[in-house]
């Protein structure tokens, strides 16, 4: 929360909070218990919102945790549709139960778009990003987070309450041949 020193010191202890556990060879659970632990341990009375997905690059699956986020986009064919994933509490809420995993059923050919709610707050929940999502369904991904967020901040008189932030990937499967690496996310 925040857009000050001590939001950014928030973030730096959560990124390196998840670092560590995944380098600790850590499951995606795991990784935003520790999270939240660490801003607990901090004392910190304060709460971060919060996704973690994790893609086997074999085509095995995607798992997201989902702390406090709306529901990400799934392009798939012509179709955008919501994950109805279960959203758990945001990271640092003292009253706590576990992250779930969860899976995010992605198959070849899938476009999953993570957004922070500041994209659908206020004046901004006038933009559809269903629709402008199918209407850029052939655009690089990073093409689809311009469109997405120059829409937002056209709506809101590029006067933003809070962040807005868009992930976008596309899922070619484990074995896309003749794809670009490059392809896979934006920001």
């Amino acid at each position: 929360m925040g857009h000050d020193v001590d939001a950014a010191l928030m973030a730096t202890l959560l990124i390196n909070a998840s670092r560590g556990a995944r380098r600790a060879g850590r499951g995606l659970a795991e990784q935003a218990r520790q999270m939240h632990q660490a801003l607990l341990d901090h004392g910190r009375r304060t709460f971060a919102t919060g996704q973690l997905l994790r893609i086997a690059l074999d085509g095995s699956g995607a798992r997201l945790v989902n702390a406090g986020h709306l529901w990400p986009l799934r392009l798939r064919g012509d179709t955008v549709e919501e994950l109805h994933l279960d959203i758990d509490l945001p990271f640092g809420v003292a009253v706590h139960g576990p992250h779930r995993e969860q899976d995010a059923g992605l198959l070849p050919g899938d476009r999953l778009v993570l957004y922070t709610d500041g994209m659908q707050e206020r004046e901004a929940e006038a933009v559809d990003l269903s629709a402008l999502i199918r209407e850029t369904a052939s655009e690089h991904p990073r093409e689809v987070v311009r469109a997405l967020t120059t829409a937002v901040t056209d709506v809101c008189g590029e006067h933003l309450e809070d962040d807005a932030t868009v992930l976008c990937l596309d899922w070619f499967g484990p074995h896309a041949q003749g794809r670009h690496t490059g392809r896979g996310a934006g920001l």
